[in-house]
């Protein structure tokens, strides 16, 4: 049952929070005022996620990002963001936060998004000695417009970095919400033609849609290929899905704050703040991820190959 930290100096947002939260009879929740108050709870008790607001007294979100990063690396930070703290919000997704929910879209986003993080960060017990010494690791995959898939996928693909020590603990759940990301882009968007832009307008008829077209042809017809090289300086994730395309040089720019409260181009967003490097081919049907060794990444805008 995991234990989720709700951070923010607003009893009625923490109220909100929490009941959001207690609809999950999985869930235990536990409260904090502000960063400093959240790090005492912490210490006295590991949570399994944190989820911060950002402007608080004390210890607003952003140092709590940093701090939990360097003394807790293994408990991933969610952000709760809000209108006028989108800069504020960039700079924590690149010092380690995992992944964020704008407070407005809270009772549609929250579960899924906690899920998702709480997924990926489940740790790896132990690993076999033969594993261990493996130093170059390369498959492919050929997948079905099937979504259960795709967890199966990134839990896997997070047990090939952790095998090969290219990230520690935080940065394999990050790596984690890069790659589902990449994959449900594929799915979605991709294969099965579905614009993002209509789940920020109506959720049940983007779902809808979703289910349809995984029925009807050619996009039920249509795979996603997976491509990957692991080695011990770098990982190389080549996703390719079967649909038509876009114009990568339509993607919003990353670095604008404002990207954060748009349906549209959050999965990139996320891509381009856990990964070195995110390109897509001229196409837009072929996006290639890489993670090196100890590198931090950056949200700047990566070209098309």
């Amino acid at each position: 049952m995991p234990n989720v930290l709700v951070v923010d100096d607003s009893a009625v947002d923490r109220s909100l929070v929490g009941g959001l939260l207690e609809k999950d009879r999985d869930v235990v929740v536990q409260f904090a005022v502000h960063g400093l108050d959240a790090l005492a709870k912490v210490e006295q008790a590991l949570p399994d996620l944190v989820l911060t607001d950002l402007f608080m007294p004390e210890m607003d979100g952003l140092a709590l990002v940093a701090s939990m990063r360097e003394k807790y690396p293994a408990v991933p930070v969610i952000l709760m963001t809000s209108k006028g703290s989108e800069e504020l919000a960039v700079r924590a997704l690149q010092q380690g936060a995992a992944s964020y929910v704008p407070k407005h879209t809270l009772a549609q986003r929250l579960s899924e998004t906690l899920h998702h993080v709480l997924v990926a960060s489940r740790r790896q017990q132990s690993l076999s000695k033969m594993l261990a010494c493996m130093i170059r690791n390369e498959c492919s995959f050929l997948l079905g417009n099937d979504s259960t898939l795709i967890e199966a996928m990134v839990t896997y693909l997070q047990d090939c970095v952790t095998q090969m020590a290219l990230c520690d603990e935080a940065e394999r759940t990050r790596i984690g919400v890069a790659l589902e990301e990449a994959l449900v882009n594929a799915l979605y968007h991709g294969n099965l033609e579905v614009s993002s832009e209509l789940r920020g307008e109506d959720d049940k008829a983007y779902y809808e849609l979703i289910a349809l077209r995984c029925r009807q042809s050619p996009y039920r017809n249509r795979r996603i290929h997976v491509d990957t090289k692991l080695s011990r300086e770098a990982g190389v994730f080549v996703i390719r899905d079967e649909g038509p395309g876009f114009d990568p040089s339509a993607l919003p720019d990353p670095n604008d704050p404002a990207s954060l409260e748009r349906a549209h181009g959050r999965g990139v967003l996320l891509m381009r703040a856990f990964m070195d490097e995110v390109v897509y081919n001229s196409t837009g049907n072929t996006v290639t991820l890489i993670k090196r060794r100890n590198a931090r990444p950056t949200l700047a805008t990566c070209g098309a190959c």
